[in-house]
């Protein structure tokens, strides 16, 4: 999976791309008041543990039930 992928997974969410550096992007998206900030490498493919570090980032924001079906193929 490339960081553009996930990109627009977490867009689906509400996040949008604050700014960017080097091979990174940060994604923020505000839930009332609270700011809530991912960073995502913008690699052609993502090593699986790099993958797996930014689920468990999104994880809390985002409720586990919502947002694996977007990184499981049945």
């Amino acid at each position: 999976m490339s960081g553009a992928t996930l990109v627009a997974i977490f867009r689906r969410f509400g996040f949008e791309v604050a700014s960017s550096r080097g091979s990174h992007a940060k994604l923020r998206r505000y839930v009332g008041t609270l700011k809530q900030t991912l960073t995502v490498p913008l690699h052609d493919e993502l090593d699986t543990g790099t993958l797996r570090a930014v689920i468990r980032q999104a994880s809390v924001y985002i409720p586990e039930s919502e947002l694996m079906p977007h990184f499981r193929s049945d």
